[in-house]
């Protein structure tokens, strides 16, 4: 996105879609994936996510607006998240890791790039059905992962003030009451 799009709730639009939903989701599942230990939550995020800064300022493009900022800081969202709720679930039995695609022949790509090698779609669902299904990483969380193997994420990921300040937001956001 080259300009700044709201949703009806005032929500950066990428941000909104690619880590608000989810993390609302995951509320609102949360008591049911407890229930049906063991579960998994996979997020899907992006290697994008580690050139990004977590500027709270502008989350929603307050100052200042790049749309590809913005989706990197939406990605960096769903790594920060997948760290905490991982610490917030430990011992349920439900764990959470995500993952980096790859690049992925998809309209957004086309949309925002124009023609470039990437892989199938089939070939970019490899790692996120993996982390879903696949007994080698049963009981892995709060892990990232490329190519179906850990990966480092950005270092920022470590920082447990940041991720429970993003937390602690995205329960305002969405409505959620603090836990």
């Amino acid at each position: 996105m080259k300009e700044l799009l709201l949703t009806v709730d005032g929500f950066e639009t990428t941000f909104a879609v690619n880590y608000l939903a989810s993390f609302l989701l995951t509320h609102l599942l949360s008591g049911l994936l407890r229930q049906s230990a063991p579960a998994r939550i996979v997020t899907v995020s992006s290697t994008t996510h580690v050139n990004c800064r977590c500027e709270f300022d502008n989350l929603q493009g307050e100052k200042r607006y790049d749309g590809r900022n913005a989706y990197s800081l939406s990605k960096l969202a769903n790594v920060l998240f997948t760290v905490e709720v991982a610490q917030r679930l430990h011992g349920s039995g439900v764990t959470a890791t995500c993952l980096h695609p790859g690049v992925v022949a998809t309209k957004l790509l086309r949309a925002g790039f124009g023609s470039m090698s990437a892989a199938s779609t089939d070939r970019g669902a490899e790692t996120s059905v993996y982390l879903a299904v696949s007994p080698e990483v049963e009981g892995v969380t709060g892990k990232y992962f490329v190519n179906k193997r850990e990966a480092e994420p950005s270092p920022l990921v470590r920082d447990a003030a940041v991720r429970t300040r993003l937390w602690q937001l995205s329960e305002r956001y969405t409505g959620i009451a603090p836990e």
